[in-house]
């Protein structure tokens, strides 16, 4: 079975993802690229109910029916193989521009890995240079965005052969990922039945993580009002896990679709597991209901949601940048398992699926958190 690289590993073998110092690349010390920017990460997204609307503009269509976060198009010249593509972009979450590509670039794949697909073909980049940086600001910072997003793609064994650049006064990077597969080489997510189980295979809180990070280092206002229940060492903790987490590919759950016959999936992004996992149990052949009744989050972050109020963590929508696979299993216990010998940690059964009048999802009354 393939390894894939640990969370553990990704500082040795991208030694510019930890420990930024921009002084060290001849930036300004404490340059950071959240610095310019409002909206962070997948939280810039238009909410849910917002893009509904204005998918309903467009009438009935088939925009988002049955794969909600992709395109899947069959080739005209043969049924058997069909075009899966997905973009995706952003404003910086993290300070380090090197690390703020990995994770654009990661996130863009994982719509095509919630599909099953193993093997991108090519990759686009986009782009937006922040015209309120410096010209040096601007050589330095956009050559390490699209180097992180580079050996991400490498990593991932395709390639970005194309793009598209503009200035713009908050910087953007990510996205399109294209991938030609035959029928029996992705799946179309909507076979989830009664008696599965839900999987997630990252933890949540990414977003608590990096904006109490950027509170701890930029923000003294918002600071002082958590610094009475948390420490700088536990946030510094958090956010490294975080970091590590939105940095690491989906790739090692996709390879192991087709062995446990998974037929439903969805990545976790910037709608929160509830949002996602109810776009998902909508696009379901079946009338079934998800029912989420833990959620796993970062270590030390919970009791800031309970203190901010503003994530709405415990509703299931706080919004995830480069989050884990969401995925229905009838053996959560063996894939799992072979999950861990890939990559080394995390996954958890968050739910079930269950028969229902309507397609949706909840969050029990009675849902746990786990810390970790």
């Amino acid at each position: 079975m393939k390894r894939f690289i640990k969370p553990s590993n990704l500082g040795t073998k991208y030694p510019k993802l930890f420990n930024w110092q921009p002084e060290n690349y001849g930036l300004p010390k404490g340059f950071a690229m959240t610095n310019f920017t409002e909206l962070k990460g997948c939280g810039c997204k238009v909410p849910q109910t917002q893009l509904l609307k204005y998918l309903g503009q467009i009438g009935e269509g088939d925009i988002g029916k049955e794969t909600p976060d992709v395109s899947v198009y069959p080739v005209k010249r043969t049924q058997d193989f069909h075009t899966i593509s997905t973009i995706d972009y952003f404003y910086p979450l993290v300070a380090n521009p090197y690390a703020q590509g990995r994770i654009a670039c990661c996130n863009v794949l994982s719509d095509l890995y919630a599909m099953g697909v193993t093997q991108v073909d090519t990759m686009l980049m986009v782009l937006g240079v922040c015209t309120k940086m410096t010209d040096e600001e601007k050589q330095i910072s956009t050559s390490l965005m699209l180097e992180g997003f580079n050996d991400c793609a490498k990593e991932a064994k395709t390639s970005v052969t194309g793009g598209q650049s503009v200035q713009s006064p908050w910087p953007q990077i990510g996205g399109v990922g294209i991938a030609s597969n035959h029928k029996d080489d992705f799946i179309m997510p909507n076979g989830a039945e009664a008696g599965d189980y839900l999987v997630l295979t990252k933890p949540l809180g990414v977003q608590l993580a990096v904006n109490t990070y950027q509170w701890m280092t930029t923000i003294p206002s918002k600071w002082d009002a958590i610094k009475g229940i948390t420490n700088e060492s536990e946030i510094n903790q958090a956010f490294e896990h975080a970091t590590k987490s939105m940095c690491t590919l989906n790739a090692a759950a996709a390879s192991l679709f087709k062995k446990h016959n998974i037929k439903a999936s969805t990545d976790v992004t910037g709608f929160g597991i509830l949002g996602h996992a109810r776009y998902l149990a909508r696009a379901q052949r079946r009338k079934v209901q998800f029912v989420i009744d833990q959620l796993p989050i970062i270590q030390n972050l919970y009791k800031l949601d309970k203190k901010a109020r503003d994530f709405r963590f415990l509703e299931g929508l706080a919004a995830e940048t480069s989050g884990g696979l969401l995925v229905a299993t009838k053996d959560p216990d063996s894939f799992l398992k072979d999950y861990k010998h890939l990559i080394g940690e995390w996954g958890w059964v968050i739910g079930r699926v269950e028969k229902s009048q309507e397609r949706d999802a909840i969050i029990s009354k009675n849902v746990k958190i786990q810390e970790v």
